[in-house]
C-alpha cells in the first residue's frame, strides 16, 4: 500500500503511483471553482484507505456529501441504506471486484452513476467496464480537479433533468416524440413516422438509457434479440435509418451519436 503526504499548504500528494494531487478549498476559490448548490452523495469505493482520505476530502471541500468504502460489500450495504448519486469505484479491489460492484449497482439502483477507477489503461478494461454499467472510466494516476469535472459532466448527463421526459411513456428524441406504450413515433407536426419492431426497439434501448452509451452487445442482453447478429452491421443499418427520422440533420447527428469503442449514446438535448 502506498502512503499519502499531506503537506502544510493544504496540498496532498501520493508518494507513489497513486498520482493524486490535492488543491485546498483556497486554492479551489482563486481557482474559481464553485460549490455545488445542493448536497450531492458520492460513494468512493476503494480498499485503500489513504486513497479513500484523498478523495473525500476533496469532494467534500467542493460542496459534495462523501460517504467512504473499503469494499464491494460495504459499499452494497451503504447503497441499501443511502441514496447515491454517484459511485466512485476502484476497479481492482480483493475479493469482489469493482466490476461486479458496478454491475450490481446498475441492476438495483438504476438511477446511480458510476464511475470506475483504475491503473489499467487498455481498451479492454475501459469496454468491460462500460459493459457492466459505468457511465464513465477515468485511468490512474488523474489529477482529482479532472475527476471532478467528470464527475460533475456525468451528473449532468444522468440527471433527471437531462433526460427530455414528456411524462412516464412519452421521451422526445431530436425532433420527433416516441411513445413507448404506444409504440409510435411522431414528428413536430405530430405526424407518425413509420418504423420497423426492431427499430423502435433500438429506439426504446436508447431511450430507456440516456447519455449512456450502448455497444451492440448491451442492446442484444437489454432486448434479448436473438436474431440480431453483434458482429454484423444490422445494428448500425437501423441507427443510419432511425437518424433520419429523428436527427434534424442526418449527416451530422446530435441526439444519436456514435462512441468509438463503446457503440451509440442518446444524448436528450443534443449538445
Amino acid at each position: 500500500m502506498t502512503s499519502t503526504s499531506r503537506l502544510d499548504s493544504g496540498t496532498i500528494k501520493d508518494t507513489a503511483h497513486r498520482g493524486f494531487s490535492y488543491s485546498s478549498p483556497e486554492e479551489s476559490r482563486r481557482s474559481g471553482t464553485a460549490p455545488v448548490s445542493q448536497k450531492t452523495t458520492i460513494l468512493v469505493v476503494d480498499d485503500e484507505l489513504d486513497v479513500r482520505e484523498v478523495l473525500e476530502e476533496y469532494f467534500v471541500s467542493h460542496g459534495y456529501a462523501v460517504m467512504g468504502a473499503e469494499s464491494a460489500s460495504a459499499a452494497k450495504a451503504i447503497a441499501g441504506k443511502h441514496v447515491i448519486d454517484l459511485a466512485l469505484v476502484d476497479i481492482h479491489m480483493p475479493g469482489e471486484d469493482g466490476l461486479s460492484l458496478a454491475r450490481h449497482l446498475r441492476e438495483r439502483y438504476a438511477k446511480i452513476a458510476i464511475v470506475m477507477l483504475t491503473s489499467a489503461a487498455t481498451v479492454v478494461d475501459r469496454i468491460v467496464g462500460l459493459e457492466m454499467g459505468a457511465d464513465d472510466y477515468v485511468p490512474k494516476p488523474f489529477d482529482p480537479r479532472e475527476l471532478l469535472a467528470r464527475v460533475k459532466s456525468v451528473l449532468r448527463r444522468t440527471s433527471s433533468a437531462g433526460r427530455a421526459d414528456l411524462g412516464a411513456e412519452r421521451v422526445r428524441i431530436g425532433r420527433c416524440v416516441l411513445d413507448l406504450a404506444a409504440h409510435r413515433l411522431t414528428d413536430e407536426k405530430g405526424e407518425e413516422v413509420p418504423m420497423s419492431p426492431l427499430e423502435f426497439d433500438l429506439l426504446k434501448a436508447l431511450a430507456e438509457h440516456p447519455n449512456r452509451a450502448l455497444s451492440r452487445e448491451r442492446i442484444l442482453n437489454l432486448k434479448q434479440q436473438g436474431d440480431w447478429d453483434p458482429f454484423d452491421r444490422s445494428v448500425d443499418l437501423r441507427i443510419m435509418r432511425l437518424r433520419k427520422k429523428v436527427e434534424p440533420d442526418p449527416e451530422h447527428p446530435r441526439f444519436i451519436r456514435t462512441i468509438r469503442n463503446e457503440g451509440y449514446i442518446f444524448v436528450p438535448d443534443g449538445e
